[in-house]
């Protein structure tokens, strides 16, 4: 989900490449899969870009850009270093033949928000003659991460782009040099690199309120402390040389050697900080520096950090620009050794803990008081005996937190072998609460399983599903519990063994089955393609967004525009982003839909509204038939949040089940261990503030797949939705 409107070359992600040392291959003449290596291909139609050998302005080959449809198109390069001096000059020869609206132009963009140029006001049109083109942007190496440069082609017709050149003031890029940053001091203290040096924590009642302590004290200094948030010190580290100290200490002790600590990090300047107190969502949760039996002096030095004058970017927590949910990329994933040591692993729960406390914007829904979470996963993270054990505590307290944007991503190897590197070729989906067989991921396996669409499996390995589901749920993380169902199906019929034994319920009739298990490679899982759009009869037309495409709205909402009604289904993910283009096209006026709560580095934890935004309307023009929007537990993210601006619509209706609850940009988080993991980063609400986080979508129509549906192959919220257009 993305806040505003920006043009689509500013939302190209920063690339993750970085193989060359100098720019390389500017003029085309390296080409791998009929395109120049080194370079992406952008917009929707790969086909649209080509090489040509015969029109070129040197050398051997020109890129070749052609569309009969409206739309951009072209390349994207990423510069290899960034450099140091004043100005960027792009420059190249562009030709073109019949380009109509729209314009071929290069670009130029320097991420994040430093610059951007791709020639809009300055655009070719029609027919043109090989033309030298440049443009010439200011350099802010500080502030920049990413430089990137392409070819672009928005409108109709043929556009040939080559011999691009980069310029440093004036200077060929391969003589630019490389800006360097200056390191900060936590990037130059390496003293635990190779190891914490703590080989075991005391874990003991007595010692337990010391490590609860020092938990959230590490954490609040982290974020709150101004020499900290400048960068003057390894936080991580920090925490290797405070442990030792207070382990197994008194209270009184305690509170003295962390007074000195803190008294040790500089001393800071205050101001008052004042906030509109109606466009507060959630305060940050400080009531523990008064209620934690802290000696006065400790406590009285806390609450004056409350009001520190702190730096606007914080070494560990930074924002994201345009959307502003939190950006963690200063937190090392420490990723050599898969089993950290006893205190990498305690770092980890510290990190995450304080993550949440302080940068996750539905913390107010975790329903539980987060302090106590602090010293019951102590023991699990202290005494985890091997990788195993680590990842179940670190994937235990992450679903905690009831996001379905948190878990455990990527090809994690444990949770890989723990849930089963095997899988069968059955889908399973749960309605009516039970297991139910809806198809399978490969046909032929399918058939030779014995398994029927319809059948109810009851037990696997001799344990009942009910059982399984219980036990699964605390290592589950989702925002409610259709959406744990939802991905638990996806893990019952794993298993390392190539078979399974499972019970099933055919026809009320019990039967027991041994179902063969496969590597995924076997399984040849494909996944499936729909067209965007089609008649379901003469007056339905039918969008599926799981294959939304910006491109066709106006087609396809020409020939729709006399039907009786659409079905807008979104019980899929939209790879394409059409909330205000789409949006605009099903109301007459404009309409709010959301706002959002953001918090920031001058009080870490406070979480305030934005104002709210909508879509626009598209006047006499709007589509005036029925609109039905379909949702249940898949309908995740982008698609909640375009649901929500749909149903704006005077004559929209949802129907469906509870949605996945999670909205929001997501924010990436490493933990010790290279864990990836990642939380909702902003908070989304509808105009009047109602929760959408959690709850998700809330239908006007609930209707759920039945058992007997699934079995004779009926898509019932569909044929509610029909229902409803029809009458």
């Amino acid at each position: 989900m993305r806040k505003h409107i920006i043009p689509f070359l500013m939302l190209l992600p920063f690339a993750v490449y970085h193989s060359q040392n100098k720019a390389d291959n500017l003029n085309f003449e390296n080409v791998e899969n009929n395109i120049p290596k080194l370079w992406t291909v952008i917009g929707k139609d790969p086909s649209s870009i080509s090489m040509d050998t015969q029109e070129k302005n040197e050398g051997k080959y020109s890129v070749l850009a052609q569309a009969s449809t409206t739309g951009m198109k072209g390349l994207m390069y990423v510069l290899p270093e960034n450099y140091a001096g004043k100005k960027i000059t792009i420059s190249g020869y562009i030709k073109t033949e019949d380009v109509t609206e729209g314009f071929a132009g290069i670009w130029i963009r320097i991420d994040p928000k430093v610059g951007f140029n791709n020639m809009h006001d300055k655009g070719i049109k029609g027919t043109t003659p090989w033309t030298k083109y440049e443009t010439t942007l200011t350099l802010a190496p500080e502030r920049t991460k990413e430089i990137v440069i392409g070819t672009l082609l928005t409108g109709k017709g043929k556009a040939w782009f080559d011999n691009i050149k980069i310029t440093i003031d004036g200077k060929d890029i391969q003589e630019a040099i490389a800006f360097q940053k200056p390191k900060v001091k936590a990037e130059l203290d390496n003293q635990f690199d190779n190891g914490s040096e703590i080989n075991s924590i005391d874990t003991s009642k007595k010692n337990m309120d010391n490590l609860k302590s020092l938990g959230m004290i590490w954490g609040y200094l982290k974020y709150y402390h101004p020499s900290v948030a400048e960068g003057k010190y390894n936080w991580d580290y920090e925490l290797f040389r405070v442990l030792p100290k207070i382990s197994g200490t008194s209270s009184k002790q305690r509170d003295q050697i962390l007074t000195e600590w803190i008294k040790g990090l500089g001393a800071f300047q205050t101001e008052k900080f004042t906030v509109d107190a109606k466009n507060v969502k959630i305060n940050p949760d400080l009531s523990w520096i008064t209620g934690s039996g802290f000696s006065k002096e400790l406590s009285d030095l806390l609450l004056q950090l409350k009001d520190a004058k702190r730096p606007k970017v914080n070494y560990y927590l930074d924002f994201y620009d345009n959307v502003g949910n939190p950006d963690f990329s200063h937190e090392k994933p420490y990723e050599n050794n898969a089993y950290p040591d006893t205190g990498f692993r305690l770092l980890s729960l510290y990190k995450y803990w304080n993550i949440i406390q302080y940068s996750f914007p539905y913390k107010n829904l975790i329903q539980e008081d987060w302090k106590a979470v602090l010293p019951e996963f102590i023991p699990k993270f202290v005494d985890a005996k091997n990788e195993t054990d680590y990842t179940l505590a670190t994937l235990e307290i992450i679903a905690r937190i009831h996001d379905t944007h948190a878990n455990i991503w990527g090809s994690n190897k444990v949770l890989n072998q723990y849930f089963g590197a095997r899988h069968s070729s059955v889908k399973l989906t749960f309605a009516e609460n039970k297991a139910v067989v809806s198809g399978f991921n490969n046909d032929q396996l399918g058939k030779e399983s014995g398994l029927q669409v319809g059948d109810i499996v009851t037990e696997i390995n001799g344990k009942p599903v009910d059982k399984i589901v219980k036990e699964m749920l605390k290592i589950s993380p989702a925002s409610n519990y259709p959406t744990q169902l939802r991905d638990i199906a996806k893990k019952l019929l794993r298993s390392n063994s190539e078979t399974v034994s499972i019970k099933i319920s055919r026809n009320g009739k019990p039967e027991n089955l041994t179902l063969k298990t496969y590597e995924p490679k076997e399984l040849n899982i494909k996944k499936e393609q729909k067209e965007f759009f089609k008649m379901l009869n003469p007056q339905t037309g039918y969008f599926y967004m799981g294959s939304a495409d910006s491109q066709k709205l106006s087609d396809l909402f020409n020939q729709v525009k006399n039907t009786k009604g659409i079905v807008i289904d979104f019980r899929s993910y939209p790879p394409d982003f059409v909330v205000f283009s789409m949006g605009k096209l099903l109301k007459k006026d404009h309409a709010d839909f959301v706002k959002f709560t953001q918090t920031n580095n001058e009080m870490p934890g406070l979480f305030t509204f934005t104002p709210s935004i909508g879509t626009e309307g598209n006047g006499a023009d709007y589509y005036k038939g029925k609109i039905a929007i379909l949702v249940n537990e898949t309908t995740q993210s982008s698609a909640e949040y375009h649901t929500m601006a749909f149903r704006t619509a005077p004559n929209a209706k949802v129907f469906g089940s509870t949605t996945a609850g999670a909205d929001g940009n997501v924010s990436e988080i490493l933990l010790p261990g290279n864990i990836s993991t990642m939380i909702s980063g902003i908070g989304v609400y509808y105009p009047d503030g109602t929760e959408t986080q959690r709850i998700g979508i809330v239908p006007d129509v609930e209707i759920k797949p039945t058992v007997e549906g699934i079995k004779n192959g009926k898509d019932e919220v569909l044929d509610k939705a029909l229902e409803w257009i029809k009458s």
